[in-house]
């Protein structure tokens, strides 16, 4: 007879993922390294019950963390899963209501950028003996409808409990879902808060060890050889190092693919340090936020072999980066519908195994020589540039790239810059310099302001031996800074560096260009004289405020004091902050690149029109980039120039 186990829902949930590995190359750790937590009358008697109990009985079983708002607590799971490369991630448990419906943006954050989290939040009760209950939405439609159904849409899986018997197959399914590379992101299960607390007889196999394999999908035979066949017939071959390569932990198989084909590498914001910035075959970042050198290079290439990239409109310059008429496309993929665009050559597979893959049918082959010259020089020249823009020296006040090489500075080898909205991940694209895969931490899948607070702390927690930067501007500031309470509770020891420049300095830039000058986008009094914002400017102090919450602060005046300051607070106990004030009218330097944001297409303002006529003549260079994914006819894939034998 099997034996059976008497607990709650919430019980059972908790038990259960207390015993859940993964394992990849031989290699196990625990999958749910705890579970954060905000509770209200929908959870605490369940989850918050069945987390106080495990924690009295084993206390490293499902650790809890107290957060202080639900989206930030999500941040900070994907901060850490990110960190983690997937392989080990975090819990969120919330009321239900507000708490639950909290937690859309950043299930949106972790579905857009394919890093997942499991959300527990609470739902209305399965009875329905009192309802309408405090919180519950009426929908007219159906009464089994709740606000948690806003989850759906943003979570890879979703389901509600109406029942304990559903609970063991919507674990199972959870599991997939987070421990898969192609299919992974927010998960949802939604508790009912009377089922939490609801007692059922489970067997006892369900709490057993779990271990859930990571697999390295190797490509089909047909699939590589096409794409072999595509690189070998190419006079300009171009690699983009997406995100893909940091999870699979390619970057070693990427490195050594490049210096035997002598394939330069581009990266995208995800892919950011896939290759040593300092690598003779690193041109840097690529598309909009990019390098001159990447994309120079990008716009002359013939074939584009991408690896791990999703191609967003950052990454492609708005379809306007690969120029070539004739440009083909090889894309390496753990994810079908992700190797399938821009008609190119796919191929499902794991980064890594199919990067060995590929150099071990291209040996013997390599690029022209002076290809090879062309991209070290183009390299080169954008480094300089970047030394350039690092000391700038202006005055009064300090343009924003001369704080990031200032950071960089402090960062070294194994520090780690966290960031995720404003203008701050542009130039940290272009200008950061990356010495290791994991020295690059920005979140512009979802670009969601708030995040770098909450996800600076989540890679904290994930890699308590390196040295965490969180880079962030006011803006972002004031959307969600917190959990620097929650830093300051578990004595975590983050910089967070606070750029201020009274405004948002990317929508700001970003105005211009689109004939809608600054509008909206200062921090200013209401002027009396116009009734518009454009009086003085307001007397906000977030020093005094990160103060208040317990924090250390620091308030450089110069770029000096700024490398003392950050000297200081590698030192300290618990988080920093750093304020240092920034002109935001001295931009970064130029990408050479485009992205396409509408233009009005009629209006009486001259700098909205005069817009528009530059917007037409961008528009006119965007391509649907359709060419067939074919080697053209003609002689062998190993003949002709730069298709060299060596």
């Amino acid at each position: 007879m099997t034996s059976t186990v008497r607990l709650t829902v919430a019980q059972a949930t908790v038990r259960f993922l207390a015993t859940q590995l993964t394992e990849r190359d031989g290699a196990e750790q625990r999958l749910f390294a705890g579970c954060l937590g905000i509770f209200g009358h929908g959870n605490l008697a369940g989850m918050g019950q069945a987390l106080l109990q495990a924690e009295l009985a084993e206390p490293d079983a499902l650790p809890y963390y107290q957060g202080r708002n639900e989206q930030a607590m999500v941040h900070m799971a994907v901060g850490y899963a990110r960190m983690r490369n997937r392989l080990s991630v975090m819990a969120c448990t919330t009321s239900i209501g507000p708490g639950a419906t909290n937690l859309v943006t950043g299930a949106a954050l972790a579905t857009v950028s394919r890093l997942p989290v499991l959300l527990l939040p609470g739902d209305v009760f399965a009875t329905r003996v009192a309802s309408p209950v405090l919180q519950e939405l009426e929908y007219p439609g159906g009464p089994d409808v709740s606000v948690n159904d806003a989850l759906r849409p943003v979570s890879r899986f979703f389901d509600r409990i109406w029942r304990p018997e559903q609970l063991p197959a919507a674990l199972l399914a959870a599991m997939r879902v987070l421990t898969d590379p192609a299919e992974t992101g927010a998960v949802t299960l939604a508790l009912p808060q009377d089922v939490q607390a609801e007692a059922a007889d489970w067997p006892a196999d369900l709490f057993t060890r779990r271990v859930w394999h990571v697999g390295r999908p190797v490509p089909e035979p047909g699939a590589l050889a096409r794409a072999v066949a595509a690189i070998r017939s190419a006079r300009r071959p171009l690699l983009v190092a997406g995100g893909g390569v940091m999870y699979s932990e390619a970057t070693a198989a990427l490195a050594a693919l490049a210096e035997q084909t002598g394939i330069p590498v581009a990266e995208t914001q995800a892919g950011k340090g896939a290759l040593r910035y300092d690598h003779p075959l690193s041109l840097g970042a690529i598309g909009s936020t990019g390098s001159t050198a990447a994309n120079a290079m990008a716009a002359a290439a013939d074939v584009v072999i991408g690896v791990g990239t999703r191609y967003t409109d950052f990454t492609t310059a708005s379809r306007t980066a690969f120029g070539d008429p004739g440009v083909r496309f090889v894309n390496v993929n753990v994810a079908a519908a992700d190797s399938a665009k821009l008609a190119g050559i796919g191929v499902v597979a794991d980064a890594r195994a199919a990067l060995t893959a590929l150099a071990g049918k291209l040996a013997g082959w390599s690029v022209h020589p002076g290809y090879r010259r062309e991209a070290r020089d183009r390299a080169a020249a954008w480094d300089a540039e970047v030394s350039r823009a690092y000391a700038l020296g202006h005055q009064p006040l300090p343009a924003q790239s001369e704080v990031i090489g200032a950071v960089n500075e402090a960062a070294g080898e194994s520090g780690v810059v966290v960031c995720a909205a404003g203008s701050l991940p542009g130039d940290l694209h272009k200008l950061w310099r990356s010495a290791n895969p994991k020295a690059y931490h920005v979140d512009y899948g979802y670009s969601c302001m708030g995040y770098e607070i909450a996800g600076g702390i989540g890679a904290k927690m994930a890699a308590p031996d390196r040295d965490i930067y969180v880079m962030v501007g006011d803006g972002s500031y004031l959307m969600m800074s917190q959990e620097l309470v929650t830093a300051v509770q578990e004595n975590i020891n983050i910089t967070v560096v606070l750029v201020q420049n009274h405004g948002f300095a990317s929508i700001g830039a970003l105005s211009e260009t689109v004939g809608v000058p600054r509008f909206g986008t200062w921090y200013r009094y209401r002027n009396p004289a116009t009734g518009r914002l454009d009086g003085d400017v307001l007397p906000v102090d977030l020093a005094a405020n990160a103060r208040s919450l317990g924090v250390r602060v620091h308030e450089p005046g110069t770029i000096a004091e700024l490398r003392d300051a950050l000297a200081l607070a590698r030192q300290e106990d618990g988080p920093s902050l750093i304020q240092i004030l920034t002109d935001p009218l001295i931009p970064a330097p130029s990408s050479d690149a485009w992205w396409d944001v509408p233009v009005a297409e009629v209006s009486g303002l001259p700098a909205t029109a005069n817009a528009r006529k530059s917007y037409e003549a961008a528009k006119a260079r965007q391509r649907p980039l359709l060419t067939t994914a074919e080697r053209p006819s003609g002689g062998p894939p190993d003949t002709g120039p730069g298709r060299l034998l060596v």
